[in-house]
């Protein structure tokens, strides 16, 4: 007879089969047998499969942005929450947020269980400890006004799905990012995202396919709603945070890019601007003194396109 322990073993491993990505890649079943080249290249040609997974899902997609957009404007948060490499990506993509768009560390924030000792070791049981997920949500007040983006792979990580559910439970609105559909995290999420990318080139190794399509996804989120909300001007980053010299020096290059002006009117205007990217394309454009300026970028919400619009047609 079959102990409980054992009997749940036995019913976990024939749970995953129902998982997208655990199935076994019919494609790279010789794949230890090859030389470097050809492991390579196998790799490469899963990984070729990646962005069509995720064109397929552009609708989705968008959605998930519109919400964000609704969210940041209302003084709302984006908040990733997720476990072991997806918990990761959620983390990279949210720190990169601030020095990008110029925004406060707590407009994009990234969750992952076990807390920071999780961010380069496994901890334990973490991602099947359900009220831990809700603890996490609560210790950064998470409200009604902030959009969670719970992200799985497998679609079923308990530590997820419980805070999405709390989510919920507070009229937080929800989206789910996952690899593998009809699993708990598209059932739950508002907004369901399922990159369905197959099996995996090591069976199980989510961290490769599925990850790479995390990544994108993620990118494609917070870029699509930092561009919604005015942090874009044509296709440069003008609200980029000049903290180092490398940035500085990207933020000189982003006024003389916007402007068509050389590297001493750039520099000028960006000091008088006090490094305020926008100020000094704005300043350099229309002739506006940076007080002005600052008042039309006010008043156009932080869209510098319609602060230029709006002096060129008085």
């Amino acid at each position: 007879m079959q102990s409980q322990s054992n009997q749940d073993q036995i019913d976990m491993v024939d749970s995953l089969k129902s998982i997208a990505t655990e199935g076994q890649n019919i494609d790279t079943l010789d794949i230890d047998l090859l030389d470097s080249l050809g492991v390579v290249t196998k790799i490469n040609n899963e990984d070729q499969k990646v962005a069509d997974a995720v064109k397929d899902i552009l609708p989705e997609i968008a959605k998930a942005v519109d919400e964000i957009v609704i969210a940041f404007n209302n003084g709302g948060r984006l908040i990733y929450i997720g476990a072991g490499t997806s918990g990761r990506l959620g983390i990279l993509d949210a720190v990169e947020c601030r020095p990008t768009f110029s925004v406060s560390d707590d407009k994009v924030v990234g969750i992952i269980a076990g807390g920071q000792t999780a961010i380069q070791s496994a901890v334990e049981g973490a991602e099947d400890n359900t009220e831990l997920g809700i603890q996490d949500l609560k210790d950064i007040n998470l409200t009604s006004k902030d959009v969670l983006v719970g992200i799985a792979a497998s679609g079923r990580t308990p530590y997820v799905i419980s805070a999405m559910n709390y989510a919920k439970q507070i009229n937080c609105s929800v989206v789910g990012v996952t690899c593998s559909p009809n699993q708990g995290v598209s059932d739950v999420a508002d907004i369901a995202i399922c990159a369905q990318v197959g099996p995996e080139v090591l069976t199980g190794s989510t961290r490769m396919k599925s990850g790479t399509a995390q990544k994108l996804i993620l990118n494609t989120l917070s870029t699509a709603s930092m561009i919604r909300i005015g942090k874009i001007y044509k296709n440069l980053m003008v609200d980029v945070s000049a903290t180092n010299e490398k940035l500085n020096a990207r933020a000189i290059r982003i006024v003389m890019q916007a402007t068509e002006c050389d590297f001493d009117t750039a520099s000028t205007a960006l000091i008088n601007a006090q490094s305020n990217t926008k100020l000094a394309i704005l300043n350099i454009l229309t002739g506006v003194s940076i007080d002005e300026g600052a008042k039309l970028l006010e008043h156009s919400a932080g869209f510098l396109r319609k602060a230029i619009d709006t002096n060129t047609s008085v």
